[in-house]
């Protein structure tokens, strides 16, 4: 097998024609929406156009709304054209009806009419929701797994970003004598330009045969029945909901807050906007690092621990914060307190750009793609079910003499309860994050060669065995997911054994030692390799006690002549030595309380793979040749 060429980083996905033009058409799309948005908002309470005495803050809310209606009533529908039709040509004729909504603005601001106004931001929303899974649904079409979070991070990121810059040039816009001319002019330009984008997107063909329905009852029910069919993508679902909750609760409460809480004018509303939604960005874009090009879910829990944990600290902060008057934002970063907030908020930020991206990677991998589209269109329905909710909360809670610093202290704590029930209901999750944690912090991990591992297919990995977390290590690695065939007495370590029973490890003994455990252990085997899943083995069949590699006992080539299927070499170097290894005083001498400090931590590790070996050539001395020339003199 060749090598794959490396993948462009998420900034360099940009420069090509599989991810540029639909990211320049989202935030377009995105920033529209924002900047209309937020001028009407403005020039309704400001610039005379609802007459005296009516209540404006009526006409703000019944705009929010209109734009998020939509979502309810047609994202079924949109999903199953996303799916029908082929998804370049429908952002085309997508982003041609934003235009005609556009025009329709201009021609509804020159006449004054708030009716045809408020009707322009339904018209709005229902371009948006059309658009959404399409946006979504075509990334996996384009982009293969080893971009796939990247791509998603950079996608988060615009649309952030588009939010940001489109309510503050909107506000500017909206405050303005005669804005109306100059929103026109802008809205139909910004359409326009996202049109010509949306023309270099490359092709994506339709996955789904089926009728396209349209009663939006029947069709959302059917939408949620079919994302709930798999756990762990409907979880996830439930997961970027949440987040999506939180952020409009927690932004929204802004304009309150800033004033009556903190002493800080309009400047400083802006202030804290622009950090808290750089701050998501920033966290968006981390994940690729972080997840070293996987889609990582061991992530999520750190996002909602980072949440919750800076969330109630920023309570806190607020409480501590002392002004007078409505200071500006040059005030109020000189102001005592000030600091800790600011850090508190853009960690807060930070840690939910984390915990959104992997969840909306992990719903795309695990949709078949012949309802990709529709699965998603299920999410943005939830999506807009629980930013209403949020609204109503929060409305009740000020209602009833609540504070905005309780409310937001609130939600940080409820959001420990949804991220318990969240993992409670797919235990993966924490697992993943266990692994992330000791391949991230305890050892610092290069990888060579590991793109010559199959992407899909059945496989049968062989490496040597230096400790006790050796199967982490190699799950934190390797993309795809692991069956690991490990002896029992390991499989049962405290700690460690949730992290093997949820990744479905396979507990092996010898014949002698436990027979009924011996057979077992091949017969899963052979059962997870017919199943077409990466099994790890291996062949020493106990860890090393003086950092050789010890001969590979023959019941691999009783694996392969049950089930032949190719065969990775890989190696360890680097863990002889450190904390988890049986030298010096590593864990066991620690744990039984024997003098001295523990092996070392933060050790260097390196993780080596080889090219597949056909199963006809193996022999378990060849392949323990292999692992030994992989591992060279580095033990």
């Amino acid at each position: 097998m060749t090598a794959e060429a490396p993948s462009p980083s998420q900034f360099g996905l940009l420069r090509t024609r599989r991810l540029g033009p639909l990211f320049v058409t989202q935030f377009f799309g995105a920033f529209n929406d924002n900047v209309l948005k937020q001028a009407l908002a403005l020039m309704f309470v400001f610039g005379g156009l609802i007459g005296q005495g009516a209540n404006a803050g009526i006409y703000v809310n019944l705009a929010a709304g209109l734009l998020i209606l939509p979502f309810f009533l047609f994202s079924a529908t949109a999903g199953s054209l996303a799916d029908k039709v082929e998804k370049s040509r429908l952002i085309r004729f997508v982003k041609l009806g934003e235009i005609a909504v556009a025009t329709l603005a201009g021609l509804a601001l020159y006449l004054q009419n708030v009716p045809a106004l408020l009707a322009v931001l339904f018209l709005l929303g229902t371009q948006s929701a059309f658009f959404g899974p399409l946006k979504y649904a075509i990334l996996p079409q384009h982009l293969d797994t080893r971009e796939l979070v990247g791509g998603n991070a950079v996608v988060q990121m615009g649309t952030f970003a588009a939010i940001l810059l489109g309510t503050i040039l909107g506000g500017v816009i909206g405050a303005r004598v005669g804005g109306s001319v100059v929103l026109f002019v802008m809205v139909v330009g910004v359409a326009v330009a996202g049109y010509l984008a949306c023309r270099a997107i490359p092709q994506a063909p339709s996955t789904h045969l089926g009728p396209v329905g349209f009663n939006p009852v029947s069709e959302t029910w059917a939408l949620i029945t079919l994302a709930r069919e798999r756990k762990a993508v409907f979880q996830s679902i439930l997961g970027v909901s949440w987040f999506w909750l939180l952020g409009s609760v927690n932004l929204a409460q802004m304009a309150a807050l800033v004033p009556d809480h903190l002493a800080g004018g309009p400047s400083v509303v802006t202030l804290i906007l622009i950090l808290f939604t750089v701050a998501i960005a920033v966290g968006a874009l981390l994940c690729e690092r972080l997840s070293g090009r996987r889609v990582e879910i061991g992530l999520v829990p750190l996002g909602a621990v980072g949440v919750s944990v800076f969330g109630i600290d920023g309570y806190f902060a607020m409480a501590a914060i002392e002004g007078d008057g409505l200071r500006s934002a040059w005030e109020f970063l000189g102001g005592e307190g000030t600091p800790r907030l600011l850090i508190d908020l853009a960690l807060m930020g930070l840690f939910a750009g984390m915990f959104v991206v992997p969840l909306q990677a992990n719903i795309q991998v695990r949709t078949p793609v012949d309802r990709r589209a529709r699965v998603i269109a299920a999410n943005n329905v939830l999506n807009a079910l629980f930013m209403v909710c949020g609204a109503g909360l929060a409305i009740a809670w000020l209602a009833f003499g609540g504070s905005v610093p309780a409310l937001l202290l609130a939600l940080a704590v409820v959001n420990i309860g949804v991220a318990a029930y969240i993992f409670g209901q797919v235990p993966e999750f924490s697992m993943r994050f266990l692994v992330w944690v000791i391949s991230h912090t305890m050892y610092r991990v290069r990888h060579t060669g590991l793109e010559q591992i199959p992407d899909k297919g059945p496989a049968l990995i062989v490496c040597n065995h230096v400790s006790y977390v050796d199967a982490p290590l190699l799950a934190g690695a390797v993309r795809r997911p692991i069956r690991f065939v490990m002896h029992k007495s390991i499989y049962g370590i405290p700690g460690l054994s949730f992290i093997f029973r949820v990744g479905g490890a396979i507990p092996i003994a010898s014949a002698s030692e436990d027979a009924e455990v011996h057979s077992r252990a091949f017969e899963s085997v052979r059962e997870a390799l017919t199943a077409g899943d990466l099994v790890c083995i291996f062949p020493e069949g106990k860890l090393t006690t003086d950092g050789t590699v010890a001969v590979f006992r023959r019941g691999i080539e009783r694996m392969l002549a049950e089930t032949p299927v190719p065969v990775v070499p890989m190696a360890l170097r680097g863990l002889w030595g450190s904390f988890f290894s049986r030298q010096g005083r590593g864990a066991f001498h620690w744990l039984k309380r024997e003098r001295g400090l523990p092996g070392r931590l933060w050790s260097r590790v390196d993780i080596v793979a080889a090219a597949p070996l056909e199963p006809a050539t193996v022999t378990a001395a060849n392949l323990r040749d292999s692992v030994l020339a992989l591992r060279g003199d580095v033990r």
